[in-house]
């Protein structure tokens, strides 16, 4: 890594820990800054403080004292959940103190060159399309970011021979100054987390910042079927990219004649495509855009499309048993996440929903539950709203039930040979399970015992 010299010998502020705030505030330390953490847990249940202060970083639990923010402060760095209007943050903004996210320090210390993707969806499944492509090409890739992985963290062993592929949402670029990714990846743009940003005008700008510091030397690849991205990219100074599933694009990505056409380069049918829906048909063009650009090998790109099962929890291929096809689709916890869920498939679907009860309508499902579901089992807080909704689609066969695995069991033996059955709650999953994961990571264990009773038949 970089061992720069911006930030020794000053006093720097680490709002929030986390697994962020921690390696943001190692990082520091290591490049010779004043640290003092700050974070609301208190200490005695604060193991990352705790670990911090074995390393001498100063640490203040179980509060944000605002005399934190004073005259001796050279920056602030907050992790990306801690929200602008927070009293810490606004009392820096006004002292016109630099306040950065992770990511900023990521950018100063990679000695790799990085691709940035944002977007309201597809993310998550785009970054890792990406890091899938690269990989037996000219440079060995890095995953980091809001995938999972901090990104300061996975800059300190990058090097010139890697490329760092880092998934970004707007909390972590409103934080930046300088960060350039080489190549930006801009998916979508719908209205989304305006709770914490106010307004969408703001969320926008955050998102702009993806590529507001490039250079006529970079690349900005964009959603050309998106108006509010198309509109947006026209601010942006480096080589613009479009990618589309609706019209045919000479310099980009896009569907001619049923082929997925990459810089005029034919890749392979649109069909072959292993990952369902249109939404996963514009990801994929936009990541072998950006990895054929980065130096991906196009037999690596067209090996990944075919057969990529997805990102864990977002529609990610479970396997088939006597003609069944299960889909794993837990990270879908509201209604709109669903609806592209059931979009995707041309085939009959068996649908699994249901958990916490915030109160919230399902009529929204109606007109997709009418046109492409079968069978629906709904269970958990909210199952009889579920049920209700598949009344007013005219669903042919509705069940409720108490649990997933009921659910999932009574899904697989009121299924026929062709049908997909699909996890796609439409809730959020904190009636009966911690995270949307282990929701998922239960569907999955049934789903295997159901294969494994069958083949033993």
């Amino acid at each position: 890594m970089k061992m720069i010299k911006k930030f020794e010998e000053k006093n720097v502020l680490v709002i929030g820990l986390a697994k962020s705030g921690t390696e943001a505030a190692r990082l520091l330390h290591k490049l010779g800054a004043k640290v003092t953490v700050n974070d609301q847990k208190p200490y005695e249940e604060n193991t990352q403080a705790q670990e911090l202060e074995k390393l001498g970083i100063s640490v203040v639990c179980g509060s944000h004292p605002e005399n934190l923010i004073n005259k001796t402060v050279d920056y602030v760095v907050k992790n990306p959940g801690i929200r602008y209007d927070h009293p810490l943050v606004v009392k820096a903004i006004d002292m016109k103190l630099p306040v950065y996210t992770e990511v900023e320090l990521a950018y100063l210390i990679s000695e790799a060159e990085m691709i940035g993707i944002t977007g309201s969806n597809g993310k998550t499944t785009t970054t890792t399309y990406i890091g899938e492509m690269l990989y037996g090409g000219e440079k060995e890739p890095l995953l980091a970011g809001n995938i999972g992985e901090v990104s300061c963290g996975v800059a300190q062993q990058a090097t010139t021979q890697h490329e760092m592929v880092v998934e970004l949402s707007s909390f972590q670029l409103m934080g930046i100054e300088t960060f350039t990714p080489r190549i930006a990846v801009f998916l979508n743009l719908v209205e989304a987390h305006i709770d914490y940003h106010g307004s969408m005008d703001e969320y926008m700008n955050a998102k702009k910042n993806i590529f507001l510091n490039q250079s006529d030397s970079d690349y900005l690849i964009y959603n050309a079927d998106d108006p509010l991205v198309s509109d947006i990219v026209q601010e942006a100074k480096a080589e613009l990219i479009p990618f589309s599933t609706k019209v045919t694009i000479q310099n980009g990505a896009s569907i001619e004649d049923g082929w997925i056409k990459v810089f005029n380069h034919r890749l392979m049918e649109a069909k072959e495509l292993s990952l369902p829906g249109e939404h996963n048909l514009s990801n994929a063009l936009a990541a072998a855009t950006a990895a054929i650009l980065a130096g991906g090998k196009v037999d690596q790109v067209k090996h990944v499309l075919r057969t990529f099962a997805g990102v864990k929890h977002r529609l990610e291929y479970v396997g088939e048993a006597v003609g069944r096809s299960f889909y794993n689709n837990s990270k879908a916890t509201n209604v709109p996440a669903t609806v592209t869920a059931l979009r995707a498939f041309k085939q009959p679907i068996v649908l699994i929903a249901g958990g916490l009860d915030r109160g919230l309508s399902f009529d929204g499902l109606i007109p997709l539950l009418s046109e492409h579901v079968s069978k629906i089992v709904s269970y958990g807080e909210t199952k009889e709203a579920i049920a209700e909704a598949a009344r007013k689609a005219n669903v042919p066969f509705i069940k409720t039930v108490s649990s997933l695995e009921e659910a999932t069991r009574l899904a697989f033996e009121k299924s026929v040979s062709g049908e997909v059955i699909l996890l796609s709650p439409a809730c959020a999953s904190w009636d009966q399970f911690r995270t949307f994961e282990q929701r998922g990571d239960e569907f999955t264990r049934v789903v295997k015992r159901i294969f494994n009773e069958n083949l033993q038949e």
